[in-house]
């Protein structure tokens, strides 16, 4: 990949991940808010961004793709129910049509989807494989800026299990983890901890997937 990409991620362990993958690439992070996603979509924009790319986590919404499913979305589909179609040759090169990659549409949010019941009726609603709350702003900026963009994304906490409260509170504005905010929340609601540490081991598996797919691509 070279320098004229630009990779919008939500958190700084995904940054991390590009840049050991693909040093050349521009990356924009967004804190998982839809303003930090909107900024660093615009800001990879002005960079001369030549096209755009969603990596990352994603949350799961079809009831059977497990923690570590790649997704590479042939639309987004964004909260008004328009769908985006991702640029083919993009598609190609991410791998789209092998058997480990799922191509289903991906829904963009633009807040946390943190229980499995939510997740449940998007699915019903919608029958998106998945969702985060980066890929539609880069769906957007992409077409406003007439360059192609693409959703690589890995799925990690599944469509069966809810985000324990401590798992939200921890996710900072600048892309980091904020270990007091998970401390303080533990603190208060020590019943979380076993759904903390599951949700530890699905991360775990999904960012070296995410890892894998870059070399393999890069």
């Amino acid at each position: 990949m070279s320098g004229s990409y630009g990779v919008v991620v939500g958190m700084e362990a995904e940054a991390a991940l590009v840049r050991a993958a693909m040093p050349a690439a521009r990356v924009g992070i967004s804190g998982a808010t839809a303003e930090g996603a909107r900024a660093a979509v615009d800001d990879l924009i002005r960079q001369g961004a030549k096209a755009l790319l969603s990596f990352g986590l994603a949350g799961g919404l079809d009831p059977d793709l497990r923690p570590g499913t790649v997704l590479v979305p042939r639309h987004v589909r964004l909260p008004d129910g328009r769908l985006l179609a991702a640029a083919p040759a993009l598609l190609a090169w991410l791998g789209d049509g092998r058997p480990d990659r799922v191509s289903a549409d991906l829904l963009h949010s633009d807040d946390i989807v943190a229980t499995a019941g939510r997740k449940g009726a998007l699915f019903r609603r919608t029958g998106c494989a998945g969702l985060d709350m980066e890929s539609g702003f880069v769906a957007e900026g992409a077409v406003r800026a007439r360059v192609p963009f693409a959703v690589l994304r890995v799925v990690c906490d599944p469509a069966g299990r809810s985000l324990p409260p401590a798992a939200i509170l921890a996710l900072r504005p600048d892309g980091r983890i904020g270990l007091g905010g998970i401390l303080l929340s533990v603190l208060r609601r020590p019943g979380q901890i076993p759904a903390l540490i599951a949700l530890g081991r699905d991360a775990a598996q999904a960012r070296r997937r995410a890892a894998q797919v870059l070399r393999d691509i890069a």
